[in-house]
């Protein structure tokens, strides 16, 4: 088995990972999206992400959910590729997936300290943001790099 895979949970084993970090009063971060085509924007985020606690979790979208916010042309990479990938980086502690709409029930699951996103979206309309500052946790944006984003990659790649 590979190392990056001992950092991929099912959801269910997640939230059990996460009470032990809990017990060890290590602060959980979590973020999501579909990460698709891993780029210099992704890791920057990530990187950023992981310094506001000691434990970086991303919830990823599953095929199904990428296609539903994509088009059927996406993902580029599956949800197996991508998620070693992900694990990879050593500023990731753990990846699991949700195949919803919204990360809304794994959230709810998983109860993280800080819940992130970037700064494309506002605390407002965070999914999850109102159960993460319920649960006494805070909720935080992270600037973008200009210029970098998958479905701009895809664009460049088709010469659109």
């Amino acid at each position: 088995m590979a190392a990056t895979a001992t950092k991929i949970f099912s959801p269910q084993d997640l939230a059990t990972q996460i009470k032990l970090w809990r017990q060890q009063n290590l602060q959980v971060v979590f973020t999501n999206g579909c990460f698709d085509i891993l780029h210099l924007g992704h890791i920057d985020y990530l990187e950023k992400a992981r310094q506001l606690g000691d434990k970086l979790v991303v919830g990823l979208n599953t095929d199904a959910s990428v296609r539903q916010l994509k088009g059927e042309s996406r993902p580029i990479n599956n949800e197996y590729a991508r998620s070693r990938m992900l694990a990879a980086l050593e500023f990731v502690d753990a990846v699991t997936f949700f195949g919803t709409a919204t990360p809304l029930e794994l959230i709810q699951l998983l109860l993280p300290n800080i819940l992130v996103k970037g700064s494309d979206y506002t605390v407002e309309n965070i999914v999850g943001a109102d159960v993460v500052i319920a649960n006494g946790g805070q909720v935080k944006t992270i600037d973008l790099v200009a210029g970098y984003s998958s479905t701009g990659l895809v664009q460049k790649m088709k010469g659109i």
